[in-house]
């Protein structure tokens, strides 16, 4: 037996956005303002994919400071061309503002691969192709997490103040 933890909250999909970001645009900018231009509060980016003129990115490494022993450690900038291979994550907001949780997966030119957490502001496309789905009936937010000393997801149900827990044995 293994126990299952989890907040969640149920809502349903809405508007379907399909994108093109033009070069110079920047990866989560372009992605908050496609949201911002669309009235979409809480989306799943879908499917992501083309190239950067640079990669910034940060990647978990053990941190003995940490309540769960890692943390991410300082950014890492490649420069292009960057093949971006494949990115997801939610669209989610924090104090009023868009707050995007996303990584993604790239190669440079010799066919490294490398990826983890996406940084605002460093990733200037040179084109991306994205997919994004709005959440209706629910909000998504990124909030301080006691347990791990970091910002985490929580899914919240409109009308509600808090996220359902899960706390469940499940047969393995």
């Amino acid at each position: 037996m293994t126990l299952c933890r989890a907040h969640y909250a149920k809502g349903k999909t809405g508007t379907v956005l399909a994108a093109r970001l033009l070069a110079g645009t920047d990866l989560l900018t372009g992605i908050e303002q496609l949201c911002h231009e669309n009235d979409m509060e809480a989306a799943v980016i879908n499917s992501c994919f083309g190239s950067f003129k640079q990669a910034g990115y940060l990647y978990l490494v053990p941190n003995s400071q940490s309540k769960v022993g890692a943390g991410y450690g300082e950014i890492q900038v490649r420069q292009g061309p960057i093949e971006f291979l494949q990115g997801t994550g939610v669209v989610c907001r924090r104090d009023g503002e868009f707050d995007i949780h996303f990584h993604g997966t790239m190669c440079d030119q010799e066919g490294n691969v490398f990826g983890g957490h996406l940084v605002k502001g460093e990733n200037p496309v040179i084109t991306v192709d994205l997919v994004l789905t709005a959440v209706e009936g629910m909000s998504f937010h990124r909030k301080y997490d006691e347990e791990t000393g970091g910002n985490q997801f929580y899914p919240v149900k409109h009308g509600e103040v808090a996220t359902y827990t899960l706390l469940k044995k499940t047969v393995s």
